[in-house]
């Protein structure tokens, strides 16, 4: 199973450099109660989104500033050692992985992304997130997290994908806050999202969601402060979010597993 933890939950938006280290620990808890391999990914918020903003980088390669890069890079590490603590200390055996193992500059590594695979497969939980990554000479660009999210799962086809959001689920109408149960990829819904975000907000897990979906994947939307949701949803007893269903050929899923 593939994990995002979003940024909007595992930190405070609203305040930079602020974890929040109670649903981070709630959401630990969680995952490592989960009897099946899992790969865990994992938002900037006010982290690695609050410098980007600050120095005007962006998922486009260009010629950031190299000060700017190596501040992101900074601020994600740093975030990323209090997620792989917590789940530490929830009882999983975290395999922390920084994106650059998996990427060949702009481009996924398929085989070093299998091989990710194979370490959730034996027992460890490899934990990546999204970061600021180089691109050849003196060009760099952000890698998201919802961008790693579907790399992985075009690579490895887990059976499900959770995206847990600082939300209920996609709304059909965000004035009404009204959740859409179940949608195919590509369906019309709103985008509406809040807070400092360079890589897209909700259009863009939208965007990679309906890509997950297309190759197969089912992919569940939730809200990650009710860790409970997550858990139930992968357990079969229902769901209280959106369920993108993967796109069915000849009424079976289009995934191998």
């Amino acid at each position: 199973m593939l994990v995002k933890l979003g940024g909007s939950v595992i930190t405070d938006k609203a305040r930079p450099l602020t974890p929040r280290r109670a649903s981070i620990r709630a959401l630990a808890s969680a995952l490592a109660g989960l009897r099946e391999p899992v790969i865990a990914v994992h938002g900037g918020g006010s982290f690695g989104h609050y410098w980007s903003v600050r120095h005007d980088m962006h998922t486009r390669a260009d010629e950031y500033d190299a000060r700017g890069v190596a501040t992101v890079k900074d601020s994600m590490a740093r975030l990323g050692a209090i997620v792989t603590g917590a789940l530490l200390r929830a009882g999983a055996s975290p395999y922390p992985l920084a994106p650059s193992s998996i990427m060949r500059r702009t481009r996924a590594d398929t085989a070093a992304i299998r091989d990710m695979a194979r370490v959730a497969e034996a027992g460890w939980m490899p934990v990546t997130y999204g970061d600021a990554l180089w691109a050849g000479g003196r060009r760099s660009f952000i890698l998201s997290g919802d961008r790693i999210m579907s790399m992985v799962a075009l690579a490895v086809r887990p059976r499900l994908c959770v995206f847990a959001l600082n939300a209920d689920g996609v709304y059909s109408d965000p004035s009404s806050r009204e959740v859409v149960p179940e949608m195919r990829a590509g369906q019309g819904v709103s985008t509406g999202d809040a807070g400092m975000d360079v890589t897209g907000g909700m259009a863009r897990k939208l965007a990679e969601s309906a890509r997950i979906a297309r190759a197969g994947i089912d992919v569940f939307v939730v809200n990650g402060n009710r860790p409970g949701r997550i858990t139930a949803a992968v357990a079969g007893k229902g769901h209280q979010g959106t369920l993108i269903r993967g796109r069915r050929v000849g009424g079976r899923a289009a995934r191998s597993s």
